[in-house]
């Protein structure tokens, strides 16, 4: 009995596979363009941030080199304001005798002074609000027109500061305290407004100012004549009202 023929597969040449009949297949790879892609953007991006930087930079360095020679070439410098004067026309704290009720009612003659020592440069006030305290505890309001302060000019300016309010039980006290002191009761003169600055055609945007004037020591009068408050050691200083402005003064 004869042993069928079966066909049998080819040694291996010197220990490789078989080859296989099946034809060969090729990954794709999807994700190499991705990464690609994504460190284009990412590069895109870093030299969008550098630029953006260096432009900030070269705006400030070049605004920085203007305001230095602006500052060289004008030397600017802030207004000055000065209380020449300050008349006490009535203080009256009327106090019930239940102490229920406190009223007060003041009349103040003012005359001040402003000064402008700029030689190139011109200062355009709004109206300015004044406001009289003694310590925290107000006294009265009033008003100042508007203005333009020109190159190297002086203006005097009288105001007149009333006041007709009633007043809580601390600012009675803190008053009747001042009103006591040797010397008259500290007085402080605050006004308040805007002004936009001019050097030759330029003119910045309006501004707030606040101007504080202490120092002042008055008495309340005792018959129909005023007393004349002491302002030998008054001083007033000028603050801007935001952190920042076109011109250092």
């Amino acid at each position: 009995m004869s042993a069928a023929a079966h066909p049998t597969s080819k040694p291996a040449v010197n220990g490789a596979a078989p080859a296989s009949s099946s034809k060969p297949q090729f990954r794709q790879q999807p994700y190499r363009y991705r990464r690609n892609h994504h460190r284009s953007r990412r590069n895109l991006c870093c030299c969008f941030c550098f630029w953006t930087i260096i432009i900030v930079l070269g705006l400030a360095l070049l605004a920085a080199i203007t305001g230095a020679a602006l500052y060289v070439l004008y030397r600017p410098h802030r207004p000055q304001f000065t209380i020449s004067s300050l008349r006490i026309s009535k203080l009256n704290l009327t106090i019930a005798a239940d102490s229920s009720a406190s009223y007060l009612s003041s009349l103040f003659n003012l005359t001040l002074s402003s000064f402008n020592p700029n030689s190139h440069i011109t200062f355009s006030y709004d109206p300015f609000t004044l406001s009289c305290l003694s310590h925290s505890v107000l006294l009265g309001n009033g008003s100042i027109p508007e203005f333009t302060s020109a190159t190297n000019n002086q203006t005097v300016f009288r105001a007149l500061i009333s006041g007709a309010r009633d007043l809580d039980a601390d600012s009675v006290t803190s008053l009747r305290s001042d009103l006591k002191k040797k010397g008259g009761a500290p007085l402080t003169i605050e006004m308040d407004t805007k002004v936009n600055v001019k050097i030759g055609k330029v003119k910045s945007k309006k501004v707030g100012i606040r101007v504080t004037c202490d120092g002042i020591k008055g008495t309340p009068p005792k018959g129909k004549s005023p007393t004349v408050a002491s302002v030998l050691d008054a001083a007033c200083k000028v603050d801007l009202r935001i952190k920042i402005w076109i011109f250092t003064l």
